[in-house]
């Protein structure tokens, strides 16, 4: 992207009047973060890998993201791509699809068998890890390209955690969900499944472990107590995912009502109706803006023929019918009970009122803080047990895949510092690269590229992935609407309007200096510069 410039000098004309002492401020090229890599839970570079896609060298790029998230297939279909509720491009049009060019990276990866070599010595440290979830083969990953020994246990039968077990293949195809976990495996990090593992203490005392990673995912749904007769068919949500995931889909008749108003309960519902369901409810209660399901779940469900009963709660259960009674929200946003009531035919009700972890592989660490059901870590991720780091759903966090695999980087640096004897540093933040330094008149308007999407109709007789990925155009375009927020990207802007000719070009990559001899500080170069990506500071004296 250049746009246009005029150059008011003839090059060499002011060579005999260094104006640069008339100079009182002084421009300085800066980098600073932008909204999409400050919001990314993976601490992905967002604007660093879009860089390289948006010049089509699609290897370079994902080989950028691949050094935060070795799961940029399996994000591009599943994030909830926080990156793009803050782009300031949203601002100016439409925010970037940074998820759609994630996904075409990661296919892309996938479709030519790129792969990641570990070039690093071998440390003669071993690490285990407990889960072979997002956080868990996120953790694997980055030990293993930092040279330490891997071992990957999980009591399933296939890796993936809630990726497999909890994420319909709508969503997230089972293909695509094999070729990321192999290739860590490929790496030569040891992936034992069908292996629970009841005491990490044990596994560092007894098999000479010198670390251990704790990422069990919330496996275990919640109950409730809801009064309900003999012949009341009450199943829990996390169940009736893993047994359509296992291939054993539960017979939920015809009329299923789902209890909860989560992203799991949206998942649910959506997979009923696929299982034969001509009536699937999710009943809530509080209303649709209270509900913790992201927006597009819900939309995408009431495309597929799920009904929404807002402000209802399951009162009893039985029979054929499940009563709710209607709610209200008082002046604090909480649900009280009106005392009225409404039958719904049910064949089933499915419980998807939230997930606890299974913490049994910590009951022997007195050592290991428990508080409000989770694992309490400090900063460098450790709990209360030496050598013995927690991550994913099992600490305080946003119980997603993004946040998961920010865990697992995240763990492995400190895991690493900790073998080392040389604890980890994040490295200091840049200040943000806000909308009000960007220059928008040199960006041309650019609608954002829609993804395709599978007919509605045909969802619901398909486990098809409903929502598709871009083509090499279109993903392309989409890298290329990206504003470099904060960042010299090299469009010769300054060089072009300094009227001191005082902007030295360093060459491809090398960006800009300034001559301060004949610089004398107008703030051109500051206030033409598309990114934001130069200050104007008072000068040394």
């Amino acid at each position: 992207m250049k746009p246009p410039f005029a150059i008011t000098l003839r090059v060499g004309s002011s060579l005999a009047n260094k104006t640069g002492a008339w100079r009182t401020e002084r421009p300085v090229y800066t980098d600073r973060l932008p909204p999409c890599n400050d919001a990314c839970p993976a601490g992905e570079d967002v604007q660093g890998w879009l860089y390289h896609a948006e010049s089509g060298d699609y290897e370079t790029a994902w080989r950028a993201l691949m050094r935060d998230n070795p799961f940029p297939a399996i994000m591009g279909r599943v994030c909830y791509q926080p990156c793009q509720t803050v782009c300031n491009r949203g601002q100016l049009d439409e925010a970037v699809g940074i998820n759609a060019v994630e996904r075409f990276l990661g296919d892309e990866a996938i479709r030519h068998g790129w792969t990641v070599p570990v070039t690093a010595p071998p440390s003669s440290k071993r690490v285990l890890v407990v889960g072979a979830g997002p956080s868990g083969l996120a953790a694997a990953y980055h030990l293993r390209l930092l040279g330490h020994e891997v071992t990957v246990r999980d009591a399933a039968p296939q890796a993936g955690g809630m990726m497999r077990y909890g994420i319909p293949a709508y969503r997230l195809a089972r293909d695509v969900l094999d070729a990321e976990v192999d290739r860590i495996a490929a790496m030569g990090v040891t992936v034992e499944l069908s292996r629970p593992v009841p005491d990490a203490g044990a596994a560092v005392r007894d098999e000479g472990f010198d670390a251990v990673f704790l990422a069990v995912g919330a496996q275990l749904s919640r109950r409730t107590e809801i009064p309900a007769g003999d012949s009341a068919r009450i199943l829990d949500a996390l169940r009736v995912l893993r047994d359509v995931a296992e291939g054993d889909p539960p017979q939920l008749g015809r009329r299923v009502v789902v209890y909860g108003g989560g992203n799991t309960a949206m998942d649910v519902a959506r997979t009923a109706r696929r299982l034969g369901a001509t009536d699937a409810i999710v009943v809530y209660r509080r209303t649709r803006e209270r509900m913790p399901a992201q927006p597009f779940e819900v939309t995408e469900a009431e495309q597929e023929g799920v009904r929404m009963r807002w402000l209802s709660t399951i009162a009893t259960a039985g029979g054929g019918t499940v009563t709710v009674e209607k709610m209200r929200l008082d002046e604090t946003g909480f649900p009280q009970p009106t005392g009225e009531f409404e039958e719904l035919a049910a064949d089933s009700v499915v419980l998807a009122i939230g997930q606890d972890v299974d913490r049994s592989v910590v009951s022997h660490l007195p050592e290991v803080s428990v508080a409000d059901g989770v694992v309490q870590v400090g900063a460098d991720m450790m709990t209360g047990q030496p050598g013995i780091f927690a991550g994913g759903d099992m600490v305080p966090s946003p119980r997603t895949v993004t946040a998961a695999v920010g865990h697992g980087k995240r763990a492995a640096r400190h895991i690493d510092g900790w073998l080392r004897g040389e604890p980890y540093a994040p490295p200091p933040r840049h200040p943000p690269a806000t909308f009000d330094r960007l220059n928008t008149w040199y960006y041309s308007d650019a609608p954002a590229t829609v993804r395709p999407t599978l007919d509605a109709v045909r969802r619901v007789s398909t486990f098809d992935e409903v929502v598709g990925g871009l083509d090499e155009g279109s993903a392309l375009f989409e890298a290329r609407r990206c504003l470099s927020c904060g960042n010299c990207f090299e469009c010769d802007n300054c060089f072009g309007v300094c009227p001191d000719n005082a902007v030295v070009k360093l060459g491809p990559g090398g960006r800009y200096v300034i001559d301060l001899d004949f610089c004398k500080g107008c703030g051109i170069c500051v206030t033409e510069c598309p990114c934001g990506a130069i200050d104007l500071v008072p000068e040394e004296t």
